[in-house]
């Protein structure tokens, strides 16, 4: 069945009639985000959320949809998607951060994968990816280390040193403790079809959603409003198919592109200046990459939600 392409547009950045040309998808809609695009930006108080969550049922649709929604600022929206799904699936989610903070607001841009956590018919979240320094020492940074030592989380960074923690982890797909050191799984070490095996064999469930932050990519794949990690496009493409060649993908959504940050709430431009890089939106050639990106992801992405799984 052909997929459908779903456009949140919640700051104008999704070059939506190159995606549209990207894939032979069955129809395209667009959900006007752009009023509440400021409030739901970084994080958000319940009332909009909940209005952004009305928005999407009016424009529910049964078949695989792939959605595009803007900066990762709005990566926390990935929850609202998953939230929908009615059966036991596993979120596989391509990241340079792994959103797990559990002292953010409850609907934040960094947190976000804990609520889905608790979302009762997720099997597993598979992180994959991560290099940023939310890694370094996490639990004195408020990472969800108990979903990690529960088994409910898996993680495989691209490339990172061992990790500090004041407790015990029990070892799990990603990962082994000794020492007071998390010592990670990195992908980058092993050949990319030992890497995907790995993350394949993570996932317990026939059934997966994909979410996809492009900030896990180099910044020469893709411009975005966070610190970059190292996992190619190639790689990340590899790892999409093989997904859609084991794994039913009952949809996507993919957030990283770059928007300037015009931030209303003081807090948030105070969020934002100590912890964003600061870009160059006028670098055209960058901006001409996203969308090639957008289209390649696209195209894979279309594909993996209509291959029949193997057997």
């Amino acid at each position: 069945m052909p997929s459908h392409l779903r456009i949140l547009d919640t700051d104008g950045s999704v070059d939506a009639d190159a995606l549209a040309g990207a894939a032979a998808w069955a129809s395209t809609t667009r959900v006007d985000l752009t009023d509440l695009g400021p409030a739901l930006r970084l994080w958000s108080r319940r009332r909009n959320i909940d209005a952004a969550r009305a928005r999407l049922a009016a424009t529910a649709d049964p078949r695989p949809s792939v959605t595009f929604m803007g900066s990762g600022d709005f990566h926390h929206l990935a929850a609202l998607l998953a939230e929908r799904v009615e059966e036991p699936f596993t979120l596989l989610h391509f990241d340079n951060h792994p959103d797990w903070v559990r002292l953010a607001p409850r609907w934040h841009c960094g947190s976000w994968v804990n609520r889905v956590l608790a979302l009762p018919n997720v099997a597993r979240v598979v992180t994959v990816g991560v290099c940023s320094d939310d890694l370094v020492d996490p639990g004195r940074k408020g990472g969800n280390l108990p979903a990690l030592d529960s088994g409910r989380l898996a993680l495989f960074p691209w490339q990172h040193a061992a990790s500090h923690v004041r407790r015990r982890i029990a070892d799990g797909p990603g990962h082994t403790w000794h020492d007071g050191y998390i010592h990670w799984r990195n992908l980058a070490d092993m050949p990319l079809p030992e890497a995907t095996d790995a993350v394949l064999a993570a996932i317990p469930t026939a059934a997966i959603w994909i979410t996809i932050d492009k900030d896990v990519l180099p910044e020469q794949e893709a411009l975005t409003n966070w610190d970059q990690g190292q996992m190619p496009l190639v790689a990340l493409l590899a790892m999409l198919q093989a997904a859609g060649q084991h794994k039913r993908v009952l949809g996507a959504d993919v957030c990283g592109e770059y928007s300037p940050p015009r931030h209303r709430n003081w807090f948030k431009r105070i969020e934002a200046r100590m912890d964003q890089p600061v870009r160059d939106a006028g670098d055209r050639q960058q901006i001409e990459a996203n969308t090639l990106t957008d289209c390649a992801l696209a195209q894979t992405l279309s594909d993996a939600c209509q291959a029949l799984p193997a057997a």
